[in-house]
């Protein structure tokens, strides 16, 4: 028994471990910032392998990244910085000027700012080499609106990357693994069959 707990413990870390290492290689492939989608991808094909028994490793990561970015990485991410940069632009026009419902609007705009985040981390996790990323990104936002509970999964994770950055700023890169991983969870939790 005691045996069994101790292994169980040691697999559990492994995979927190995995998540810390995998965010790490998302955040230095992101660098650029338009190739956030396809690094995120690449980290969620990662840990589906490692968690699969299958062979992972940073050749692996590369290869992914390649391969997302082939598939229309690079569009998505200008796609996503373009909107990012809309909803900034937003916020600060609304807090420049004393505008009616001003609030409202910043309000709106933080809450499609998180639905675009967790759509295309939706959107990352459902990649596949060989596939295009504009025909995920559809799905992913239905999914994103029709499975509230899995999207606050998602934002949850967005959330530890927030309290790590706010604790310390570089605990921000290893958490981007925890917040794939979230994505990965909330994707999975959608697809298992429900319990009777």
């Amino acid at each position: 028994m005691a045996v069994a707990m101790r292994e169980r413990f040691l697999a559990r870390f492994g995979i927190f471990a995995e998540c810390l290492l995998v965010g790490v290689w998302i955040a230095v492939a992101a660098l650029p910032l338009v190739t956030l989608p396809a690094a995120l991808a690449a980290g969620a094909a990662h840990l589906r392998r490692w968690t699969g028994d299958e062979q992972a490793g940073l050749r692996y990561f590369a290869a992914d990244l390649r391969a997302a970015l082939r598939g229309g990485g690079w569009s998505a991410g200008l796609g996503y910085g373009a909107a990012l940069a809309l909803v900034g632009a937003d916020l600060a026009f609304v807090r420049a000027l004393p505008v009616p419902g001003g609030r409202a609007a910043g309000t709106l705009a933080i809450v499609a700012a998180l639905w675009l985040t967790v759509t295309l981390l939706r959107a990352a996790t459902a990649w596949r080499p060989g596939l295009r990323w504009r025909p995920l990104l559809g799905p992913a936002a239905r999914r994103t609106l029709r499975d509230p509970a899995g999207s606050l999964l998602v934002v949850c994770g967005l959330a530890v990357i927030a309290a790590s950055a706010w604790f310390s700023a570089p605990l921000a890169l290893p958490a981007l693994g925890i917040l794939v991983a979230s994505a990965l969870a909330a994707e999975r939790r959608r697809a298992a069959p429900a319990a009777v």
